[in-house]
């Protein structure tokens, strides 16, 4: 395919880039760069600029940009920010396909989103039919799925991402975990009863290119695991992988000095189940946290310097 990726510098997108040319795959990374290089095209998505011609012709659009959730405090200016990086991007894009002729429009856009679509869903597993709840991350989710409209009212397959929190040992959420648990302080987040949505790298990328190649696959997909946890499981698991004791548990108010912007995220329960997935026949190398967490961060069971 001819695939045109947006923000292919991130963590999934550099590692998606990786994996569809070596698929075969002939990849464009829109950068905001004013002298795009090799396999590169220009834009400027906070000002709707895109050259239409970089879109005509392509089978697919994947669209991953947007501020990094995790590593930042959530002032008023950044959820601002937050908002922003998505609705740009994706508007942009979902419009400059509508402006295509038909005959040139991608058949498919993989547009990213969050599970933070559901908010709090307390011990309730939820598929792809539940309404946005009512958190920041939820309301996010709602305008940044929004802005892609335009593209699916022009007759482009648009699969919405509902990524959960990445395993793997350069994701954001275990590079900031990993540190005190490898210091033996690894703790459970609040009471530690609340569900967790995940999902193993290898099959967030595994289920983006499944979903490439699935044409009878549109609308919303929680990019989750086929087994979910509770906060408790995850940190008695993440404290074996290492070899390491979690005894603590991290009172809710501290954890918004810790972690910044993921605190919110890590404090509600969301039980997220992959219905979408699972009807299509995607299969999971890493169902169970045990086993993702081994693969992620088995390696680093040895003594902190």
């Amino acid at each position: 395919m001819r695939i045109l990726l947006a923000g292919a510098s991130g963590f999934l997108g550099t590692r998606l880039t990786d994996r569809l040319a070596a698929a075969g795959h002939e990849i464009t990374r829109l950068v905001r760069k004013s002298d795009p290089g090799p396999g590169e095209a220009g834009w400027q998505p906070s000002q709707g600029q895109l050259d239409p011609a970089v879109v005509a012709g392509t089978d697919a659009v994947i669209n991953l940009a947007g501020a990094n959730i995790g590593d930042k405090r959530w002032t008023g200016h950044y959820r601002s920010v937050l908002r922003s990086s998505r609705v740009d991007t994706t508007g942009t894009l979902a419009r400059a396909i509508k402006n295509l002729p038909a005959g040139d429009r991608p058949r498919t856009m993989l547009q990213a989103s969050g599970a933070g679509w559901y908010g709090d869903t307390g011990d309730t597993p939820t598929t792809e039919e539940a309404p946005a709840g009512k958190t920041f991350l939820a309301d996010l989710c709602r305008v940044w799925e929004a802005a892609a409209r335009p593209a699916e009212d022009a007759g482009t397959r648009v699969v919405l991402l509902r990524t959960a929190p990445v395993i793997d040992r350069e994701s954001e959420l275990i590079k900031q975990l990993l540190i005190p648990f490898k210091l033996g302080a690894g703790a459970k987040l609040g009471g530690g009863k609340q569900w967790m949505a995940w999902i193993a790298l290898a099959d967030w990328l595994g289920a983006a290119e499944f979903l490439l190649d699935h044409d009878d696959v549109a609308g919303p997909v929680n990019m989750v695991s086929a087994e979910q946890c509770t906060n408790a499981e995850f940190t008695r698991a993440f404290a074996r992988a290492l070899h390491r004791p979690a005894l603590l548990a991290v009172p809710g108010f501290a954890l918004d000095l810790a972690l910044g912007g993921l605190a919110e995220e890590l404090q509600v329960s969301q039980r997220a189940v992959p219905a979408v997935l699972r009807r299509a026949g995607f299969h999971w190398a890493y169902p169970d946290i045990e086993g993702a967490l081994q693969a992620a961060v088995g390696r680093e069971a040895v003594a902190p310097n």
